[in-house]
């Protein structure tokens, strides 16, 4: 559904270190770099992570989070280790949530500039159907 997605930060250097470590744990690389601006990625230039275009210092917004795909629990937890150890702050550690539906585990975290980050796995061993409506529902406020 999206091509790609931006975020602004205030510690551009800080926050490619943080993401590169991340992201990796998902088997995601930098694929294009720039003197202001990273992009991560599998196969193509996915999130960016750049200083504002317009000079103004980044801002996180209320309600908005990222969520990236993982593809097992073992990766979300890797991917909550390594926010972690990269300066991240816990928002919500590697588990289920039953309210978003049986399939569902994923964590929170809230990056260098305050971002609010997911990592998600759905096993659709445990329900193939329906966890999307669920999720975009649990998400609406972020």
């Amino acid at each position: 559904m999206l091509s790609h997605v931006s975020i602004g930060t205030n510690q551009f250097g800080r926050a490619v270190q943080f993401y590169e470590h991340v992201l990796a744990t998902l088997g995601c690389r930098k694929l294009m770099e720039f003197p202001e601006a990273v992009a991560f990625g599998r196969l193509y230039p996915e999130f960016w992570v750049q200083q504002p275009i317009d000079g103004h210092p980044a801002a996180t917004a209320n309600g908005v989070h990222f969520g990236f795909v993982a593809d097992s629990r073992e990766q979300v937890r890797a991917f909550h280790e390594a926010a972690l150890a990269q300066g991240g702050r816990d928002d919500g550690g590697p588990g289920p949530r039953p309210d978003y539906g049986a399939a569902y585990y994923g964590c929170f975290i809230r990056d260098l500039d305050g971002h609010k980050i997911e990592a998600t796995f759905w096993d659709e061993s445990l329900d193939g159907a329906g966890h999307g409506a669920a999720h975009d529902h649990a998400h609406g406020a972020g």
